[in-house]
């Protein structure tokens, strides 16, 4: 769980998520224009695969092959697992 916080903890990464959220499947290419266009993020495509990379590490984005092109989506489950755990303490509590 610890990878999630890590993986939270980065702007760019924030916004890799929003964009994914916004419009899921898209390749390196499509998610590097998106931030440089919404977000001012002038990071290199090296540096945003590198951000995903943390972010399929702690399992919110998930990647599939077509061909020569990786598609990115996001995966909630990790977050809907820290919100879960939460409710269920602040229910057992009242």
């Amino acid at each position: 769980m610890g990878d999630v916080f890590k993986a939270l903890a980065d702007p760019t990464r924030r916004a890799i998520l929003d964009e994914l959220t916004e419009r899921d499947d898209q390749t390196l290419f499509e998610l590097c224009s998106r931030l440089a266009v919404k977000h001012s993020v002038a990071s290199s495509r090296q540096a945003v695969s590198q951000h995903l990379d943390v972010l399929v590490d702690a399992g919110l984005v998930k990647t599939r092959r077509e061909g020569r092109y990786k598609f990115h989506h996001i995966d909630p489950r990790p977050l809907e697992r820290i919100a879960d755990r939460w409710q269920k303490r602040h229910s057992e509590d009242s």
